[in-house]
């Protein structure tokens, strides 16, 4: 019935205004229907069980993809005294994951069916739950705007399984087809609160890279100046007090076990300390990353001389003491007193990896990052006790062992910028602009080619009498990356720092090849709030109506590119076809583009707030109101999805959708321009 009240508005509201060159193709989609139920696990605990049937073709993202993606299926149970979560919303069957080169990043999602469930533990008498969840679905060739769905789910200790059907088609969700024809209204101003989550912790990709990344940290830190000159001492001390070379190589392999528990219990005990949940929001919490940011800083610094941080001596006498015992306890508090010695050097290593361990949300990610140091460090001790004719060979401790520790120190600090990107992007604070990001970048890294080259020198350091081929190799690769970063200031792509960088869109001076602005001419004492930078130098604008103003004030055609900012299909459209030099040059002067995007969580002010007159639902953010308006006004509700319209707001052609036929969309431009030329 719903769906046919739909089609009735559709039918009138094309009648009433669409031209003959509506999309006959365009539809509002509903892909997904959503499910709920309970499953009773014991007298006090529940799994509350919310499952969506996907339509063949379809997929709906999983929960665990990081920022800068599409977006994640997530959830908002609202709070009750009467009972509490335990852990957080599990998935199955597991996300199919791929890597996705327009969002340079690993992306997971579902098809055909998954179910969600979360754990809740009673402490009172509970009949329903109720809550938000928030999805967005995508095919092969469009996306539809993310939508958030409210959901009850009965709870009784009588059934063990209660269920309810709701539809997913409040994916439609913005304006009526003019903005004029919406009387806003007063609206809840409770808007749920939705949560990203990251990767769960089976994510064998992401355990591999933390291991592998505390791995490259483990042999970082055994040419530090703590640890190093202990090899030689530690081996022959295994080799004499044994009494033969099999005993020694024995004791040295149980050393080397015992570096790697104690390391893998650190890790433990990070994630046994913090919990799973404050692991989960790590990523996403601007104190998690703020403190991220400071640790980095810190670490950094005392690599670089200023200070050294070091455990109390007593706890390290302490230990030693104990080490003088015989047998494996002897041996394990003997590795024990090594991570206690050594902790002003490796400190800073292991808070870095597990900094960014913690990050990813992943719950063993602590311990599995442990695991790779501790196997790094463990390595070379057992296989120096059992060669020990290799000890011949190792270079002879001295100065350059400090200039690893400082070349750390320079690239520690080079990376806690990221963690505080990562906060002024989630929060729009724009302090950290890409040009800023890369000027830092390019500072810190062109100081530690000069210091590599000897030309600067810190505290700690030896005057510097001749190179070393490794350090003049060093110092060409770091002084290489400084120069290739330079042109970014500028705007060039800097492709393979895309992941690491701030947004181009961030940047304030673009001067890259073939981005000359559009160069809207504003009028004296006018100003346009809604004009920003779209890419390849494109001006845009981001509100509908001044648009469609000053396309009429220049009179021109306007072109409105419905999209997202986590549109997949726009991204490959943006990539592929708008940079050819044909299309290109048609957008700057032939068109006045609009880009609205219909996932903006931007809020409306109190008085912009109302009611759709077309789906009935409230519309509280800009995205919900151009969703609402593309919805109503064209008949579909995915992106991309491209209208190239007169100064009545009506399509002068067929619109577009997702097609990376250049030449079909040169075509496309020249058919508008000419409809528009006839009017």
């Amino acid at each position: 019935m719903k769906n046919l009240l739909v089609l009735i508005i559709l039918l009138l509201s094309g009648l009433a205004g669409h031209s003959q060159f509506a999309d006959p193709n365009a539809k509002i989609e509903d892909p997904v229907r959503w499910s709920y139920g309970s499953e009773k696990i014991t007298d006090t605990e529940y799994d509350l069980i919310i499952t969506a049937t996907i339509e063949k073709g379809w997929h709906v993202y999983s929960q665990f993809i990081e920022d800068g993606g599409p977006i994640p299926t997530s959830f908002k149970f609202t709070p009750a005294s009467t009972y509490k979560l335990k852990g957080t919303v599990s998935e199955m069957p597991k996300a199919v994951s791929a890597f996705d080169k327009n969002f340079d990043m690993q992306i997971a999602w579902h098809k055909d069916k998954v179910d969600f469930r979360q754990r809740i533990v009673l402490s009172g008498p509970t009949n329903e739950v109720k809550g938000v969840l928030e999805f967005m679905v995508c095919n092969d060739t469009k996306c539809l705007p993310p939508a958030e769905v409210e959901f009850k789910i009965s709870v009784n200790s009588t059934s063990n399984q209660v269920s309810a059907t709701s539809s997913g088609e409040n994916t439609v969700s913005p304006s009526a087809a003019d903005t004029s024809a919406a009387s806003p209204n007063s609206v809840s101003a409770d808007t749920p609160v939705i949560k990203r989550q990251l990767k769960p912790s089976n994510n064998e990709g992401t355990l591999w890279g933390i291991f592998l990344a505390g791995f490259i940290g483990g042999l970082a830190a055994f040419f530090m100046p703590c640890i190093y000159p202990m090899i030689p001492l530690t081996v022959s001390f295994f080799t004499k007090k044994s009494g033969s070379r099999a005993k020694g190589i024995q004791s040295a392999i149980i050393y080397g076990v015992s570096i790697i528990l104690v390391y893998v219990a650190l890790g433990l005990l990070i994630t046994l300390i913090f919990g799973a949940s404050a692991l989960n929001e790590a990523a996403s919490s601007a104190t998690f990353n703020l403190l991220f940011f400071v640790a980095l800083i810190i670490f950094g610094i005392s690599f670089l001389g200023a200070f050294e941080i070091t455990l109390p001596a007593s706890l390290v006498n302490k230990m030693d003491e104990k080490s003088n015992q015989n047998g494996f306890i002897g041996l394990f508090f003997m590795a024990f007193t090594l991570a206690l010695v050594s902790f002003s050097c490796t400190g800073p290593i292991i808070g870095t990896l597990l900094v960014d361990a913690v990050s990813k949300g992943s719950y063993l990610g602590p311990a599995v990052g442990m695991l790779g140091f501790s196997s790094a460090l463990a390595i070379p001790f057992t296989l120096f006790a059992i060669f020990p004719s290799w000890l011949k060979e190792m270079p002879k401790s001295g100065g350059w062992l400090n200039t690893v520790k400082v070349s750390l120190g320079f690239l520690e600090i080079a990376l806690a910028f990221k963690f505080l990107s990562n906060v002024d992007l989630a929060y729009h604070w724009n302090l950290l602009d890409r040009d800023i990001f890369l000027a830092i970048w390019i500072v810190i890294f062109g100081f530690w080619g000069l210091y590599l080259l000897g030309k600067i020198r810190l505290a700690h350091d030896n005057e510097v009498g001749f190179l070393s081929l490794p350090r003049l190799f060093f110092s060409i690769f770091i002084l290489g990356f400084t120069i290739y970063m330079i042109p970014g200031l500028w705007g060039a792509p800097l492709k393979p720092l895309s992941a690491w960088l701030p947004p181009q869109t961030t940047q304030d001076f673009d001067m890259y090849s073939n981005n000359t602005s559009t160069a809207v001419t504003e009028t004296p004492g006018k100003k346009y709030a809604g004009l920003f930078h779209a890419p390849h130098g494109l001006d845009a604008f981001y509100d509908y109506e001044e648009g469609l103003a000053y396309a009429k004030s220049v009179n021109k055609p306007i072109l409105i590119d419905f999209t997202g900012w986590s549109c997949v299909n726009c991204r490959k459209m943006e990539a592929s076809v708008w940079p050819d030099e044909g299309v290109l040059k048609k957008l700057k002067e032939d068109y006045v583009l609009i880009s609205l995007y219909v996932d903006d969580k931007t809020e409306l002010s109190a008085n912009e707030k109302y009611t759709s007159a077309f789906s009935g639902k409230n519309i509280k953010t800009i995205g919900q109101k151009w969703s609402d308006f593309q919805a109503s006004k064209f008949g579909t509700n995915s992106q991309p999805y491209y209208v190239i319209a007169g100064h009545d707001g009506k399509p002068l052609v067929t619109p577009q959708a997702f097609n990376l036929d250049i030449n079909n969309y040169i075509d496309f431009l020249n058919s508008g321009k000419l409809a528009f030329s006839r009017k």
